[in-house]
C-alpha cells in the first residue's frame, strides 16, 4: 500500500473515532476491500469462506476502533485482526481439512498398469544391445541403483545414465510408446 493511501486510511479512521458517520463509511469500505484480499490470499477457495472472514473483521475494527494507536499506521492493525480472523476461522474448523476430489483430480495418480510378465520384460530387452540390455536390466528390473550398476559393470554413472535412457528410448519406440 502506498504512502498516500495509508495516509488516507489513517484520516479516515480518525474522523471516525471522532464520530464522522461518512469517513467511518469510507474506513470500512477501504478496509472490507483490504481485509478481502488478505482473507482471499490466505484461505484460498478452501471450506472457509473469505467473506465470513472479511465480515468477522468488520466487526472487530467496530468493537476495537479505539485500540488503534493514532501514531500508528493503519494497515498494520488492520491485517493483524484479519489474521487473528482467519486463525480464528481456522481453529473454530478444528484441524480437519476437506479436500473435494475436483481440487486435486489432475494431481492423482493414474491407475497403475498391471505389471508386465515376465516374458513381455524379455521380450523387450531381447531387442536392445547387449550393453543397454544389461544396464537397463540391472536398474529397471532389478532395482539396482545407476552406482551400483555402475560399478558394478566398471562404468560411470553418465554412461550407465545415457545407456539407460537410450534403451528405454529404444524399447519405447519398439513397443509404440515414443
Amino acid at each position: 500500500m502506498d504512502r498516500r493511501s495509508e495516509d488516507e486510511l489513517s484520516r479516515l479512521l480518525r474522523a471516525a473515532i471522532a464520530g464522522d458517520e461518512r469517513a467511518y463509511e469510507d474506513f470500512l469500505r477501504h478496509a472490507a476491500r483490504l481485509a478481502r484480499g488478505l482473507a482471499r490470499r490466505k484461505v484460498g477457495r478452501g471450506q472457509i469462506d473469505p467473506e465470513d472472514i472479511v465480515q468477522e473483521t468488520l466487526l472487530a475494527i467496530h468493537l476495537k476502533r479505539h485500540t488503534w494507536r493514532e501514531d500508528a499506521p493503519v494497515t498494520p492493525w488492520l491485517f493483524a485482526i484479519v489474521r487473528y480472523k482467519i486463525v480464528d476461522a481456522l481453529r473454530r474448523r478444528g484441524r480437519h481439512v476437506e479436500i473435494g476430489i475436483d481440487e486435486i483430480a489432475e494431481s492423482v495418480a493414474e491407475p497403475v498398469a498391471e505389471a508386465a510378465r515376465p516374458w513381455e520384460i524379455d521380450r523387450a530387452l531381447d531387442h536392445l544391445a547387449p550393453g543397454q540390455r544389461s544396464v537397463v536390466a540391472a536398474v529397471s528390473v532389478d532395482g539396482h541403483s545407476i552406482g551400483e550398476t555402475a560399478r558394478r559393470f566398471g562404468m560411470s554413472e553418465a554412461a550407465v545414465r545415457v545407456a539407460l535412457h537410450r534403451g528405454l528410448a529404444a524399447i519405447a519406440r519398439r513397443f509404440g510408446r515414443s
